[in-house]
């Protein structure tokens, strides 16, 4: 049994585990995760978004299984067992390809699963929620499923032809936005129950009228709304008590529970309640390149205060120097005068900053940071300055103060609180 499937096993038998997914292609969060499950002595699924990793590159560049190669390289990197690294495909449908005919992005969507599916990814988010451009502006359940039944059909195919394990699936039509919401949010209610049922009896309907009955026990997830996100300036946090009734709809189903989307800076208390409310798959991503960057500010303030200006790395400078000769990552998500976009450009939730590490000049800059630092040493006072967590750690004896480790572990901390929420043991 895979750990995933004995996870959903355990939580259906009344244990309250869940399991945590990184949605984040950068190779230090990726790391940090690996690390964080080490320490744990659990599995680490980490996750590819689609608009992140695709047949095409997407903006990282890579394609399936070159990120597959990349995250087994850090765990062999790290002596973590590849046995114990679970990958998935999130917002897996025609989300890229939105301003083309409905069956122009699903012929290339229908790549898209293969190519994941072929690569060896075990867990599969079917989201085919997204309107394409000769489709109506909101998309019934019965499309959508019935999209969605193709692209399982498709991801079956594959994995029978190419020898790979059968995955496990997530379906759902309430799928909120990739990466947080792009507007001010107000009141977020949760997904109505009623509704919730539609979407499963649709797409129950769909796999069945496409001869997939027998794949529905290893459809794991369903997304709904339970009532959290974010926005670039606030979090809206888990109220357990406004979904009492969306809970009971799955009651009567021996192998599904929720998975939570836009779970980022939830607080760990809410964690535990939305593991305990049967959201047993929890999804962070921004939280975690927002931890790294800022990790990376507090190190460059550090270098300012160490090093004079011809050796400083400058990367907060050269950061927004390249965010604003390419603004498309976050143009039209920012909104104001130009210090509020400013402002956010650095330091928002939504972190639209993270589609910029990959930059040369960016990473240059990032590596550049970090070896000067480790040349010269961090005095311990600015490591509590700046990176006070980190600061006691290193007073423990539980952290070596390189640069690299400080983010790392600066990200773990972003992590623990997902750690602790889906171990089952009691806060």
């Amino acid at each position: 049994m895979s750990s995933l499937a004995d996870t959903i096993r355990r939580h259906k038998s009344g244990d309250p585990v869940g399991v945590y997914s990184v949605c984040s292609a950068h190779p230090t969060v990726v790391e940090a995760a690996i690390l964080q499950a080490a320490a744990d002595g659990a599995h680490v699924l980490i996750e590819a978004t689609s608009n992140q990793v695709d047949q095409f590159g997407g903006y990282t560049g890579l394609r399936p299984a070159e990120f597959r190669d990349v995250v087994l390289g850090i765990a062999d990197r790290c002596e973590f067992p590849r046995e114990r690294v679970v990958l998935g495909g999130d917002h897996l449908g025609p989300n890229r390809w939105q301003s083309e005919t409905a069956e122009a992005a699903m012929a290339k969507a229908d790549t898209l699963i293969a190519a994941y599916v072929e690569a060896g990814y075990a867990k599969i988010h079917l989201d085919c929620s997204m309107p394409c451009a000769d489709d109506p502006n909101v998309l019934d359940d019965e499309i959508v499923a019935g999209r969605a039944a193709r692209l399982m059909r498709v991801a079956e195919d594959c994995a029978h032809r190419s020898g790979t394990d059968l995955p496990m699936y997530v379906i759902g039509t309430e799928v909120p936005v990739p990466g947080g919401a792009h507007e001010t949010l107000g009141a977020l209610a949760p997904t109505p129950a009623d509704r919730a049922r539609r979407t499963i009896t649709a797409h129950r309907n769909a796999f069945g009228e496409s001869g997939l009955d027998h794949v529905w026990p290893r459809v794991m997830g369903l997304v709904v709304q339970p009532g959290v996100e974010f926005d670039h300036l606030q979090v809206i946090d888990y109220q357990r008590e406004a979904t009492a009734a969306l809970r009971r709809i799955l009651d009567d189903e021996p192998h599904l529970v929720f998975e939570a989307h836009s779970t980022d800076y939830q607080r760990p208390a809410q964690l535990r309640e939305l593991v305990e409310d049967h959201w047993a798959v929890l999804k962070v991503g921004p939280a975690l390149t927002f931890a790294m960057r800022e990790a990376l500010f507090g190190l460059s303030h550090i270098e300012n205060e160490l090093l004079p200006p011809p050796s400083r790395s400058n990367l907060i400078d050269v950061i927004e120097r390249r965010m604003l000769a390419n603004p498309e990552y976050w143009q039209g998500y920012y909104e104001g005068d130009p210090q509020s976009q400013k402002t956010a450009r650095r330091y928002s939730y939504s972190d639209r900053l993270r589609y910029y590490w990959a930059e040369d000049e960016v990473d240059t800059a990032r590596q550049r940071l970090l070896d000067n630092l480790d040349r010269v040493g961090v005095p311990m006072p600015l490591i509590s300055q700046f990176l006070p967590n980190q600061y006691d750690r290193i007073r423990a004896g539980e952290l070596d103060p390189s640069a690299s480790l400080l983010v790392i572990d600066r990200i773990r901390d972003a992590m623990r609180p997902y750690a602790q929420a889906v171990s089952g043991v009691t806060l």
